[in-house]
């Protein structure tokens, strides 16, 4: 690890798609630990669209990055020197790091977990962090979905969709995943399970909908929001329950983001529309982590990972989740 702080600070609020320009690249000597701290090198960062949120001054469930602060992300790293007895130098940790290759920390909201019990230490952020626990908890505890039942899932390639598309299959669901582009479709399809597949780059939505959904859908699991919730409105089954958990079609939109004309299906539907944000279920978190495992250990979950080495090139991965170019989980690798 680099014998220096390199960090990536918030340098402009941007506009429609994030630019490089809006990141300032700073490098310091590091600072020496006082009692009770320890530092660690960080070994990925998680990249999230709820990041494009959090650069904004839009209202949130947390507040806006500060103009010239470290941009916020969540990302998992090794102890490498420590004066705290919680933490043996080695230890692997996740928590809330920051865009930077190394931090201080007192130890507060740091957990320590067993990277050799782990597929790839990164599943701590994939499966086994906030993005298998936004799935298992907005799926089932929001979805309430049950066996047999129509499960249509967007942006069903990406880190939490493709997460949905298998926990909604092993609760004996029938899965519609809807994802861009034929090679993704195909994953989806094949390497995660889903019964149909939807490719939204070539395919009328509506039509798809109709002819794969005949029925109708009792649970949508909205990643996008945009023209595809607006598809699946007007397809909606009798006490039919969505998932809001992200807008991602809406997030580089601006003053021009369009919510749903056909909200009004909810009311003949008797639906619900409900959002949802992970950090209301951490006290639950081992809840889910113990079923995740379970499928895991079973062979029934996979977890596709998409990186892109240097902190330098987070502006590009975050691009890459804005506009879809990601499979499965998105990390920069330090």
């Amino acid at each position: 690890m680099s014998n220096q702080h390199r960090a990536l600070h918030l340098a402009a609020r941007p506009e429609n798609e994030p630019k490089d320009s809006d990141f300032e690249l700073r490098t310091q000597d590091h600072a020496a630990l006082s009692d009770g701290q320890i530092r660690i090198d960080v070994r990925y960062i998680s990249i999230d669209p709820a990041m494009r949120i959090w650069m904004t001054e839009q209202k949130s469930y947390w507040p806006p990055v500060e103009m010239g602060a470290v941009m916020r992300a969540s990302a998992i790293g090794v102890v490498s020197e420590s004066k705290n007895e919680k933490f043996a130098v080695g230890a692997w940790v996740t928590g809330m790091m920051g865009v930077q290759n190394s931090l201080v920390s007192d130890g507060k909201g740091m957990r320590v977990f067993d990277a050799a019990q782990l597929p790839d230490p990164a599943w701590a952020l994939s499966v086994f962090g906030g993005t298998g626990l936004t799935a298992w908890f907005g799926l089932t505890e929001i979805g309430k979905p049950q066996a047999g039942e129509t499960v249509v899932v967007s942006a069903a390639a990406g880190a939490v969709g493709s997460t949905v598309v298998q926990i909604a299959k092993n609760l004996g669901c029938r899965v519609i995943g809807i994802a861009g582009g034929p090679e993704k479709c195909a994953f989806v399809k094949n390497e995660l399970g889903a019964d149909e597949v939807i490719d939204y780059k070539n395919d009328n939505i509506s039509d798809a909908l109709k002819a794969h959904c005949p029925d109708g859908i009792d649970v949508y699991f909205d990643n996008v929001g945009g023209e595809t919730l607006d598809a699946v409105l007007k397809r909606l089954k009798l006490k039919a329950r969505i998932v809001l958990c992200g807008g991602i079609s809406q997030y580089n939109a601006g003053k021009d983001a369009r919510g749903p004309v056909n909200y009004l299906s909810l009311i003949s539907a008797r639906g619900k529309m409900e959002g949802f944000v992970i950090i209301d279920y951490l006290d639950r978190a081992q809840e889910g982590i113990a079923a995740l495992g379970a499928m895991t250990a079973k062979g029934k979950m996979k977890s596709k990972l998409d990186i892109v080495e240097g902190l330098e090139n987070f502006p590009e991965a975050l691009r890459r989740v804005l506009t879809g170019k990601n499979y499965g989980k998105q990390l920069v690798k330090i």
